[in-house]
């Protein structure tokens, strides 16, 4: 099978490499020029355990190739960026542009598989989108089916092959050719559905999980207020059997938690109040660790430190980070102090916080601050209260140091 994988990030990429692995012959598509000479060096441009090799592997033999644009194969693979916008809708540009670079080289009896978490509906835009654009073309010969990603970030290797796996054609024939496709590297079950409950399924997991990190961070709150300790509370109520209350943190980041339910709600605003509510909650974490922050002594510190920028664990995916956010509200509440941040998987600060006064810095460095904020609980960060002074004041908005 000639498959051909457009868009080579956090998603794509590992995607393209399991299916050469699994001895086909994949051409990978990325706009960036920098990010296909990378690939095509065997050099990963992210962090994730493990791939980097078996990149480098595929590469060497031949396997994989990285381009700049489509080119034909019997199998498109699209996992594109579908970001959300400022009045949180989901934004299909990305997809949009990839159908339509797509539909040039397409000849007719082709597979395209959309795994871009989406609204339901989005496949079919996508077919009608190269339909727009081939109109010459007999467009019931292409199946088109979607097939969502469920890896999480730091164990995709492992997840990509062993996770279930759901596919949900336009036909019943696009998904049976779509579990083909899947069958080539995936050990996990795979279910076949329809596209738009397909769309859906990954939407509901991704707020199901939301719903339950908001209530975790509205117990935070609650329990702040009753003066009481959080991590002792949730670590006695979880002792019920049935009870299983997750860890609060800062907020909810990366692409799919703090997006996916926007979908979901764009898709029936009326019913999804409590998917709304969840989001509400979660967004509005941020401010409340800035006044955890203030009440640390923020306002008389000379230096403050934030240690982790990504949005989760061991990792450096700052995507809609709220540590991030974080970073920038404390830059500007507490002029008078020098911020520094400490994130050890990336070299240089991201785009939102160039323009600050924040100097990213090492573990050492932050150890002399007045105020230590953990934002990310990365596995280096354990041992940081023992080089701590006494004066030191923390905050602990992952309960690491518990």
């Amino acid at each position: 099978m000639r498959i051909c994988v457009v868009g080579l990030g956090y998603i794509g990429l590992p995607t393209a490499v399991v299916l050469a692995q699994a001895g086909q012959e994949v051409i990978g598509v990325d706009k960036v020029p920098a990010v296909v000479d990378e690939i095509n060096a065997g050099r990963l441009h992210f962090v994730e355990p493990g791939l980097e090799e078996v990149l480098a592997k595929v590469v060497s033999d031949g396997a994989l190739v990285a381009t700049t644009t489509p080119t034909n194969a019997d199998v498109y693979i699209i996992a594109v960026p579908t970001p959300i916008t400022t009045d949180n809708r989901a934004d299909l540009s990305y997809v949009e542009a990839a159908s339509r670079e797509i539909a040039p080289v397409l000849s007719g009896g082709e597979l395209l598989i959309l795994e871009s978490t989406s609204p339901p509906g989005a496949t079919e835009q996508m077919r009608d989108w190269i339909a727009q654009e081939r109109p010459e073309l007999d467009i019931d010969s292409i199946d088109f089916a979607h097939g969502p990603e469920r890896v999480l970030p730091g164990q995709i290797l492992e997840e990509l092959v062993a996770n279930d796996r759901i596919v949900g054609g336009l036909t019943q024939q696009a998904s049976e050719r779509a579990k083909e496709v899947y069958a080539l590297f995936c050990q996990g079950e795979i279910f076949m559905t329809n596209a738009r409950t397909a769309e859906a399924a990954k939407l509901v997991e991704n707020s199901f999980r939301d719903v339950n990190i908001a209530f975790a961070n509205e117990l935070s709150l609650i329990a702040d207020k009753l003066e009481i300790d959080v991590w002792e509370l949730i670590a006695l109520a979880n002792r019920h059997p049935r009870v299983n209350i997750l860890t609060p943190g800062p907020g909810v980041g990366g692409h799919c938690i703090a997006v996916d339910p926007w979908f979901l709600a764009e898709a029936a605003p009326d019913e999804a109040k409590m998917v709304r509510m969840a989001r509400n909650v979660n967004d509005a974490k941020p401010g409340f660790v800035l006044d955890q922050i203030r009440r640390a002594g923020a306002e008389e510190a000379s230096k403050i430190a934030l240690l982790g920028l990504a949005f989760k664990k061991n990792v450096d995916d700052l995507r809609g980070s709220p540590s991030v956010a974080i970073a920038q509200q404390v830059a500007q509440a507490f002029p008078q102090a020098h911020v520094v941040a400490v994130e050890p998987y990336i070299t240089e600060l991201p785009r939102e916080l160039q323009s600050t006064a924040i100097e990213l810095v090492s573990i050492e460095d932050a150890s002399n601050a007045d105020v230590v904020v953990l934002l990310v609980d990365h596995d280096v960060f354990a041992q940081v209260p023992e080089t701590l002074g006494d004066n030191v004041n923390r905050v602990d908005t992952r309960g690491l140091w518990q």
